[in-house]
């Protein structure tokens, strides 16, 4: 594919090219990302203002705009300096005032000469009983009435350009608009009735009244969509190259995992078994898996990872299952050690801290296939780590592991099936703009047998009652976290603030009974401290949020989190599902201090009402947006000018079915449709898209 379609060219000219826009105006537009005329064209009207023509003021609730055809009478010049200049105009009925203030006079009587018709349109407001417009938007001549839409679009602004410039330049772009092949599939235009690109376009440009603005006008869906889908063809794209060529089928015997089902005391989730279906059937298929198992804290991942696991063995070959850090991999290995010895299988761990000839002991086992399961750190990644038939690899999404990772992980064993598990429970339409390479198993139902947290509010006034509530449950034997705010990002004053409430706490609990951590100490530190917590030497453990992901203290029961309202709500949830992991019942008591704004307080009202991480994603969504949820600086999230990923979550999922159908039928884009596609990757600027067509 050699370059942009010529048909495309008229939309990325210079925007000098259009009319009435100069250097200084290109410059200032260049302040809200409009570089070229097509991004004018995907800067869609806000709102919008009412034109139409009314016979006269009478009858009109002011203030209001209006747009009248007035005859003009007598000027009545400023009588101070800087006073007001008044024109006496008459519309059918009655007589009102035009203001203007520091105007020139000789000005307006060529702009208004007395007995000539005008059209005027404005702000209509009422002064001293008597209507006046001062400075009105519009005045013409009754013949040029046409320039005044009924009803103008509103466009956003930025400092140095005016309304009328930037519907001067919207207009001027859509005159040069290409008349192109149709991208979308005909059949969902059809259910959808959606008009075709060019009349989308100009329909979204003049609405006609306040529906047209809405993201639910027929046009803006239609162009929402347009920016889906050239997204998710981008990552059908990608997905359909990282696994183009390879793979192979692990069939399972289910013999092993027969057996971890007769030994768990429970039945698992009808949520779980479907995973574990999801994933065996990607694993027997041809094509290689990348799938995103996505689950709320506590719904039972690790199940479903050792059953993946499984498959690979009794297809004859090894897994692996990757944490981020050490302490993660030892506890993977402490809650998959249960369920590998039921099945008879061999699990082992590898990492930094392997040395010598213990280690080159694992790394021959390993290699003659005598380890099934291998639990590591990215120690594994290593040169001289070989495995001998490595068919799934099992990735703790911590990692923020990307395509490269997956790559070196293919070359360990050809074609290696791959399970991303993540514990944040993002919302769907989320989940498919950021992981749309990927397909998605979801555990949304909580296995049986864990106890609901209670969650309390407290303000910081009470803090010697928390820590009175603190000591009498140390004192029986209770575990608990504390963690402490944010501040300001600022990881030096986090510090400070952690180490002055640990001394706080030590003071009343005693030498010894309290643990330390946070973001600036040494990793070695950082290690020792939570591993005496979770060997329960220390009964309290002050940190900042270093321990939101993945540490599994099972007599860990209460959680404190001072000034709750400066965390997330995702943060705040993931740091909840810290407690509640043994059968003792749990408290979380989130500290705030008052007053609180409307916001903060309903974050902290949804924690306390529920415990569905999906239903507080959801939420967190709609609070917040989509950049802010996932940290804009690596959201990997597109940006979309139209598509709103909040509210058009369905046609997000529409766009992923449509691009892996068409990828499916027509993988080099070469078809009618396929051609159509390539304009619209071009348009929307989809390089990545355009390089993979390229070299696929």
């Amino acid at each position: 594919m050699t370059g942009r379609p010529p048909i495309l060219f008229p939309l990325f000219a210079d925007l000098e090219s259009l009319d009435g826009v100069g250097p200084k105006t290109a410059r200032h537009l260049g302040q809200i990302e409009i570089e070229k005329p097509r991004d004018l064209l995907f800067t869609l009207p806000y709102s919008g203002v009412d034109r139409r023509r009314v016979p006269s003021v009478t009858g009109l609730t002011l203030p209001t705009t209006a747009t009248l055809e007035v005859t003009v009478g007598q000027h009545r010049p400023a009588s101070r300096k800087g006073g007001p200049y008044r024109i006496d105009v008459k519309d059918e009925q009655t007589t009102f005032q035009l203001v203007f203030f520091h105007a020139r006079g000789d000005y307006l009587q060529k702009q208004l000469p007395t007995g000539e018709r005008r059209l005027v349109s404005g702000r209509l407001e009422l002064f001293d009983t008597m209507a006046q417009m001062v400075h009105p938007d519009h005045i013409l001549r009754p013949e040029e009435a046409a320039e005044i839409p009924g009803y103008e679009p509103v466009y956003p602004l930025t400092s140095g350009v005016t309304q009328k410039q930037m519907m001067r330049a919207a207009r001027s772009t859509l005159a040069r608009l290409p008349v192109v092949e149709e991208w979308i599939d005909p059949g969902l235009m059809q259910r959808e009735g959606w008009p075709d690109w060019k009349t989308a376009l100009e329909t979204a440009h003049a609405p006609e009244g306040a529906r047209d603005l809405t993201a639910d006008s027929p046009s803006r869906r239609r162009l929402a969509y347009d920016e889906l889908l050239s997204h998710q063809i981008t990552l059908a794209l990608a997905r359909s190259i990282e696994r183009r060529g390879k793979g192979r089928s692990s069939v399972g015997t289910g013999r092993l995992q027969g057996k971890v089902l007769n030994a768990l005391p429970y039945r698992p989730t009808g949520a779980q078994e479907r995973a574990v279906r999801e994933i065996s059937d990607d694993m027997a298929g041809p094509m290689r898996m990348t799938r995103l198992l996505q689950g709320d804290v506590g719904a039972g991942k690790t199940f479903v990872a050792v059953m993946a696991l499984l498959v690979a063995v009794e297809a004859g070959g090894q897994g692996v299952m990757m944490a981020p850090t050490e302490i993660l991999a030892r506890q993977h290995l402490e809650s998959v050690r249960p369920l590998a010895e039921s099945a008879g299988v061999v699990l082992e761990i590898l990492t930094g801290r392997d040395k010598g000839a213990e280690r080159a002991a694992k790394l021959a086992a390993l290699k003659r296939g005598d380890i099934h399961i291998l639990v590591g750190t990215h120690a594994v990644f290593q040169k001289d780590v070989e495995f001998g038939d490595l068919r799934l690899a099992v990735i703790d999404e911590q990692h923020r592991f990307g395509v490269a990772q997956r790559m070196e992980l293919g070359a360990k064993g050809h074609a290696v099936d791959v399970l991303v598990m993540t514990a944040t429970p993002i919302p769907r339409s989320l989940a498919l703009a950021q992981y749309g390479d990927m397909d998605l198993s979801i555990l949304d139902e909580k296995p049986p047998g864990r106890t609901p947290i209670k969650t309390a509010l407290v303000s910081t006034g009470r803090m010697e009652e928390v820590v009175g509530h603190l000591q009498r449950a140390v004192a029986e034997g209770k575990q608990a976290y504390w963690v402490c705010p944010l501040v300001e990002e600022s990881e030096v004053v986090d510090m400070a603030a952690a180490e002055d409430r640990f001394v706080h706490l030590r003071a009343i609990l005693g030498e010894g009974r309290v643990g330390l951590v946070h973001g600036q100490m040494p990793p070695a530190d950082k290690d020792s401290a939570m591993a005496r917590f979770v060997a329960g030497e220390t009964s309290v453990l002050v940190a900042t949020t270093v321990i939101e992901v993945g540490v599994n203290v099972p007599n860990a029961s209460i959680m404190v989190i001072e000034q709750a309202e400066s965390f997330g709500l995702a943060q705040l949830h993931q740091l909840r599902g810290r407690v509640g992991r043994g059968a003792e019942a749990s408290t979380c008591l989130l500290m705030y201090q008052g007053p609180l704004g409307e916001t903060a307080k309903r974050r902290l009202e949804i924690l306390r009402e529920t415990e569905d991480g999906f239903r507080i994603a959801e939420e967190d969504l709609a609070m917040r947006g989509a950049g802010d949820l996932i940290g804009t600086a690596q959201s990997g999230l597109p940006k979309f000018r139209i598509a709103d990923m909040e509210r058009q979550a369905g046609l997000m999922q529409v766009a992923q079915q449509d691009a892996r159908a068409l990828l499916t039928q027509d993988p080099d884009l070469t078809g009618p449709r396929g051609q159509a596609v390539r304009v619209l990757l071009w348009l929307m600027e989809q390089d990545k898209a355009i390089r993979l067509i390229s070299v696929g």
